[in-house]
């Protein structure tokens, strides 16, 4: 081996080796300061943090006086609201209904999303302050499910499980209506991205073809929005550092060992 290329390779060696003992533990700590202030940012207990619920109230509305709610958000619940809606087909028909406190609507995406937040905070937590790790792949795979849970958690609140319409008339959050609905209408509230979703569907029957109308209001979280850009960053920073351990893993014979060995067969 020619000399420069010696020198190329062991300090190729030292950075790694600093890259392992060093960066990989402050991005760590970096990313536990980030998503602890995203567990901060949920109305929900996690991680030990049982501060009380806090209730918010939203107004949805579309207009022209298509359909409106007075919403309480709970947490992971619509603990309360008023609901009054028309549908395309039936202009002068005012429908209205209620969810009570005793019979909440879940909201499981909020719940979702949460799980994976402490998940990831898990994985971090596991990892020892003064902990040496030894080879790229072991810190491959720690921030490969790291990544995995700040995805599904941001992917929770952003894209919403598509569900077909006889799912929605049948979910149980339906039976939180008081009074029910007709057999033909279903509503929906859920999230995407910073926003609660109320909607409405309207199944029709035109000449033997199943159909269905749908309209819909929305109010801007402001928690979420936040929440969002935390996982958005913590994302960011977690990948980052793993196409940084990437290249080294491009190295098969880089270990934190190999430095000393290498240097024992020059």
């Amino acid at each position: 081996m020619a000399e420069n290329e010696k020198e190329e390779a062991l300090s190729l060696q030292k950075e790694f080796e600093w890259v392992l003992n060093e960066e990989v533990h402050a991005v760590l700590n970096q990313l536990q300061t980030i998503l602890v202030e995203c567990v901060r940012r949920f109305p929900l207990p996690l991680c030990g943090n049982d501060s009380p619920l806090k209730q918010e109230k939203f107004i949805l509305v579309a207009p022209p006086d298509q359909l409106k709610s007075v919403v309480s958000l709970s947490g992971d619940s619509i603990s309360h609201a008023e609901i009054a809606f028309k549908i395309q087909r039936q202009q002068h028909v005012l429908y209205r209904t209620t969810i009570q406190h005793d019979h909440p609507w879940k909201l499981h995406q909020v719940q979702d999303a949460g799980n994976h937040l402490q998940q990831a905070l898990c994985h971090i937590d596991n990892i020892g302050k003064n902990y040496a790790f030894t080879s790229s792949e072991e810190v491959l795979h720690i921030l490969g499910n790291i990544l995995n849970c700040l995805q599904r958690g941001r992917s929770s609140l952003i894209v919403p499980r598509k569900r077909t319409i006889d799912d929605l008339m049948r979910s149980r959050n339906m039976k939180s209506l008081t009074p029910n609905l007709p057999e033909d209408l279903a509503i929906s509230f859920y999230i995407q991205s910073h926003k609660l979703i109320f909607a409405v569907y309207q199944l029709s029957n035109i000449h033997g073809t199943m159909k269905f109308d749908t309209v819909q209001a929305e109010a801007s979280i402001p928690w979420l929005n936040e929440v969002l850009v935390l996982f958005t960053v913590a994302l960011q920073l977690c990948q980052q550092l793993k196409d940084k351990i990437s290249v080294f893993a491009q190295y098969k014979d880089f270990t934190i060992e190999s430095r000393s060995t290498s240097q024992q067969a020059c």
